[in-house]
């Protein structure tokens, strides 16, 4: 089967696509399916929707083909279609109302703050706004504490409790390894937008983090 590494660009495979190539097909489920899969699982709970999501999204994308302007990469574009589909997936799943951009947009710009208040002094404090105590360095710390499955589950139970927006951004920029600009245009969010809800998730993970650590260290 041809790889994607075989077609000299995204114009050639695109060509391929749009007069039926199977192997021009089968180079490009190697390539994204997984990736597509693990998007679909950012929006929905189960594997298995997972896999309705990408199935549906190969479909809308092999209809869609001929409405490609190429205004994206094939990449962003085929992942925008599963993350549309999966936000339906997850309405029916009733686990939440659609993720719309505006409803992200909604969530980026309410205000909340990162940290809990009570962690910084009040007005009446010898230095108000700034630390009661300053953040527990984990410097000290073993790596494999850091690295350990309690510590991972741990993460991963976070960022499942986190708001629809801060879990979706988190998830596609930490742990996916999407660069901001991939994210924004995926889930149609801006920069800024973008950059709110990822602050906010990380500073409540690190929180978790710094609560287990610390009481966990001898």
């Amino acid at each position: 089967m041809l790889g994607p590494e075989t077609l000299s660009g995204e114009t050639a495979l695109l060509a391929a696509l749009r007069c039926g190539d199977e192997d021009a097909f089968g180079a490009l489920v190697d390539a994204y399916g997984a990736a597509m899969h693990r998007v679909a699982l950012t929006f929905v709970r189960s594997s298995a929707v997972a896999d309705e999501v990408v199935q549906e999204a190969w479909l809308g994308a092999l209809r869609g083909l001929d409405r490609f302007e190429g205004r994206s990469t094939l990449k962003t574009w085929l992942l925008r279609i599963v993350a549309n589909i999966a936000r339906t997936h997850a309405v029916r799943e009733a686990r939440s109302t659609p993720f719309s951009s505006l409803e992200l947009a909604r969530e980026a710009s309410e205000y909340e703050p990162a940290l809990p208040v009570d962690r910084f002094q009040g007005p009446g404090g010898q230095h108000p706004q700034r630390w009661v105590s300053f953040p527990t360095p984990w410097s000290t710390d073993p790596d494999s504490a850091l690295l350990s499955a309690e510590t991972r589950k741990l993460i991963a139970d976070t960022i499942a409790r986190l708001p629809d927006g801060q879990r979706v951004v988190i998830s596609l920029r930490d742990v996916e390894g999407w660069d901001s600009a991939e994210v924004c245009s995926v889930l149609e969010l801006s920069e800024t937008n973008q950059r709110v809800l990822l602050h906010r998730a990380r500073a409540k993970v690190r929180a978790a983090l710094e609560g287990y650590l610390t009481t966990e260290a001898p």
